[in-house]
């Protein structure tokens, strides 16, 4: 089974995949993030790295993506690249991903590609205001990714917002479930963990038989 969490930056989708494995187990669940599928920039200079559009479809290495992601439901084990934010390069290790039952895959534009797309079983679009979005962008480049308080806003203003109007917004069309508020909505996630309890369930009696 293959979950799909879609949002803007700062939607709240790692949180709302969290609390999904929290109220499943993590013991049957893989968890993707689009953001370790950025295209490896080292042979540029990091100048020109800097000047890079990473909200624009072009700057993830989809066709890696989805070749792990059918691996993964093949019940075959992949290297899931490792990506350094505060460089833009990928690094040389990578970490070992071994199959499980269900798959969750999320990233601001996973709904965009329609082979990608065609890969889920529910599509998640977590719906949030643009305000509480940027704070939240805002916090985790300056704490987590080693930005500048002004390098996180020229960007937000240049690429991020542009292209979330552009793509991220237009992709919620494609989504069977709509979550408001991200991982505070309790109801939400609750109705979504219990189907994909009931699928693990299923799953579970299959290979057990």
């Amino acid at each position: 089974m293959i979950i799909g969490i879609c949002g803007g930056t700062g939607s709240g989708k790692t949180t709302v995949a969290r609390r999904i494995l929290e109220n499943v187990s993590d013991e049957y669940v893989v968890f993707l993030q689009q953001d370790s599928y950025y295209r490896n920039l080292g042979d540029m200079p990091l100048e020109l790295r800097h000047q890079i559009n990473f909200d624009h479809p072009d700057a993830f290495d989809n066709d890696l993506f989805i070749n792990h992601v059918k691996a993964l439901r093949a019940g075959e084990a992949i290297e899931m690249p490792v990506y350094d934010f505060s460089r833009h390069l990928r690094k040389n290790e990578t970490i070992r991903i071994e199959p499980e039952p269900i798959l969750i895959i999320e990233g601001i534009l996973i709904f965009v590609d329609a082979a990608l797309r065609e890969l889920m079983d529910i599509k998640i679009f977590v719906d949030t205001a643009d305000d509480l979005r940027f704070i939240r962008r805002l916090q985790r480049d300056v704490q987590e990714r080693g930005r500048t308080v002004e390098s996180v806003i020229k960007q937000y203003l240049d690429t991020v917002r542009p292209m979330h109007e552009q793509f991220v917004e237009p992709s919620k069309r494609f989504a069977d479930v709509i979550i408001p508020e991200g991982g505070y909505n309790e109801v939400g996630i609750d109705l979504i963990s219990g189907k994909i309890r009931t699928q693990l369930q299923q799953e579970l009696s299959k290979v057990r038989s």
